[in-house]
């Protein structure tokens, strides 16, 4: 048995906290904020509870061998509704034949027999991933060895990005549109994104889209209480400041010197601390001895400041676009709109070319953006008579560089806020004056909550050459959503497994 520290109370953290201790490690998680979830966070208000995190949840199966009881998933038919700015409507649906008849009765049998051919290359694509990517480790030399299955090469198609494969096979720009879209699951450009996303679209429309009772958020609540069955300690309010190394491996962590305390009676507090880890009179810091370190803060954030590693820096500057979210309590019901509703523009070149900027032209808030709204069909998340809204829109992350925008600026978030329920108002829904209250979160919040530099959703921009789960020195690994195999939540789950299995029963020492 092994003493595991764990950088983190996320999705990816506890995954790993639970794989571990499952195994029969000894493990403690430390947490930074005063709660556990990470981006899986929860907002109440007046009756109303917001997911302000991930609203869709997909590869529900990911999440069966770790022993969580969960809510029993609900399919969501359609999927997703999409809102063209010509008027055309169209839902998604998790049955491929379905969605190739809404396609043909929406937009013509041209295009459903376009989705159709495209949608036998995602498949590819999928498979591919599935098999070679997604569940283990990806360096140099795994993409190496990849060569040698030359169909997985050939389907995942590492020099062409997803926009290579729209324009192959959709003639139809609102189709093109639709596909776009997948790109920003991973916080990339469509443009710049590579051809394997497609496999976003597969997975999310072959297994389906799914909503929990009472939200999201019971996730990181299931989590926090299979935790505590395990013997796992977690503690908030415990921010690290370094990874602590000696003879090029990880042996522990200093944290900020106070109390720390676990985050309510899920998890009771731990054991009396070893000699080793015990508060050091005249000492800045406490430390935290361990055999194993595993990090589920963004990479950025451990190669700049806990664990400064100028070598891997380089790599992780191509940040993931951020996200300016709104949480609405809204009056009366809204029955045009399905659980998942996406309000596209009509030129959404524009967008990208906004938020993501140019040599020429820095990051700007986009006029005419796309917007995300998901509006649960659920009494436990708001009173009677009322919805609650979570409404997403893309956005340039927080900062003073050309490629960011200073979300601080006094009255931004208010002004932003505004524009988009007026470009919502243009696209038919008007909820103006049926707005109970409104709150705003920017780029800058998240990066505030969730150390998340930037307020970059899903860290590095979306790539088969994420950070690796392995760190550069022994006996540390690293789980996220910035890491491999990315954002979201199927993909951060997965990476705390790829740790995990690294890590393995008996770890080397």
């Amino acid at each position: 048995m092994s003493r595991v520290v764990v950088i983190g109370a996320g999705v990816g953290g506890l995954a790993a906290a639970i794989r571990l201790a499952a195994a029969g490690h000894d493990v403690e998680v430390h947490e930074r904020g005063p709660a556990v979830g990470g981006k899986l966070a929860v907002h109440e208000r007046d009756g109303f509870r917001f997911d302000t995190g991930p609203s869709l949840l997909t590869l529900p199966q990911v999440f069966e061998d770790l022993g969580l009881r969960l809510p029993d998933p609900r399919p969501l038919d359609p999927v997703v509704r999409h809102f063209f700015a010509d008027g055309t409507v169209l839902d998604s649906s998790a049955d491929h034949e379905t969605f190739l008849d809404r396609i043909a009765d929406a937009l013509g049998a041209g295009s459903a027999a376009d989705w159709n051919r495209f949608w036998h290359r995602a498949e590819r694509i999928w498979r591919a991933s599935w098999r070679s990517v997604l569940r283990r480790p990806v360096t140099p030399g795994s993409l190496a060895a990849l060569s040698w299955r030359v169909d997985d090469l050939r389907a995942i198609a590492p020099g062409r990005t997803l926009r290579d494969l729209s324009l192959h096979y959709l003639r139809d720009p609102r189709m093109r549109m639709l596909l776009d879209r997948y790109a920003t699951y991973t916080g990339a450009d469509p443009r710049r994104a590579p051809a394997a996303l497609a496999a976003i679209p597969y997975a999310e429309l072959h297994f389906g889209g799914w909503y929990l009772p009472g939200g999201l958020g019971t996730i990181g609540t299931a989590m926090a209480d299979r935790c505590a069955e395990l013997g796992v300690r977690i503690f908030t309010g415990s921010e690290v400041t370094a990874v602590e190394t000696s003879a090029g491996r990880a042996t522990g962590i200093r944290v900020t010197p106070g109390p720390r305390v676990p985050p309510g009676p899920r998890v009771p507090p731990g054991p009396d601390p070893d000699p080793g880890s015990a508060p050091r009179p005249g000492l800045p810091f406490d430390r935290i001895n361990a055999d194993i370190v595993v990090s589920n803060v963004d990479a950025l954030t451990l190669y700049r400041d806990l664990l400064p590693t100028p070598s891997r820096l380089g790599r992780l500057t191509d940040r993931s676009l951020a996200g300016f979210v709104m949480l609405l309590a809204v009056r009366g019901e809204t029955p045009e709109l399905a659980h998942h509703n996406v309000f596209f523009p009509d030129y959404y070149e524009a967008e990208f070319g906004a938020i993501f900027g140019s040599a020429a032209k820095r990051a700007a808030l986009p006029d005419d953006p796309t917007v995300f709204v998901t509006r649960a069909e659920d009494a436990t998340v708001h009173p009677p008579g009322t919805e609650a809204w979570f409404v997403l829109v893309n956005a340039p992350r927080h900062g003073t560089a050309w490629s960011a925008v200073d979300w601080r600026r006094p009255g931004l978030a208010d002004a932003y806020g505004k524009h988009v329920l007026e470009v919502l108002a243009r696209r038919g829904v008007d909820v103006r004056d049926r707005v109970i209250f409104a709150e705003t979160r920017t780029p800058a919040d998240l990066a505030d909550a969730a150390a998340a530099p930037g307020g970059a959703i899903y860290g590095t921009a979306g790539g088969l050459m994420r950070p690796p789960n392995r760190g550069p020195v022994r006996d540390l690994f690293l789980v996220g959503g910035s890491v491999h195999p990315g954002g979201g939540l199927p993909m951060v789950t997965l990476s705390a497994k790829i740790a995990a299995d690294q890590i393995g029963r008996h770890p080397r020492r």
